[in-house]
């Protein structure tokens, strides 16, 4: 399985990304899909997840209600729209996907496949 990050980039306060992951060698069905963040100076942390055959969604507590995961089977994608962006949503957001199992926790306990990473700087 491979992953691949887009569409990081510089955004102001309050404004939006739409962060997008294309999986490759394997159908999304059988994936756990999340985003980690890793901010500066702070331990990487999952802020959204998505399985694709239940359409099973997780978000951290500081993006709820901001932040919004979704998946496209048949393309091969996972896409994270970010909305009211902060400065602290600043850092590198990888895409990682565990192979999914039977009752999996969301997020899952560590994940077998990772991309390479895309930046997301929030500043005025």
């Amino acid at each position: 399985v491979q992953l691949a990050e887009s569409g990081g980039g510089s955004v102001q306060p309050g404004g939006s990304l739409r962060l997008s992951c294309a999986a490759s060698g394997s159908n999304l069905d059988y994936l756990a899909v999340c985003w980690i963040r890793q901010a500066p100076g702070k331990e990487r942390e999952a802020v959204s997840c998505f399985g694709s055959i239940d359409n099973h969604t997780y978000y951290a507590d500081s993006v709820k209600d901001r932040f919004t995961v979704s998946g496209d089977n048949r393309k091969g994608f996972v896409y994270l729209l970010m909305n009211s962006l902060k400065p602290e949503d600043t850092g590198v957001y990888y895409c990682a996907a565990a192979n999914r199992q039977w009752n999996m926790p969301f997020p899952p306990p560590q994940f077998t496949y990772w991309g390479q990473g895309t930046l997301v700087t929030v500043s005025a």
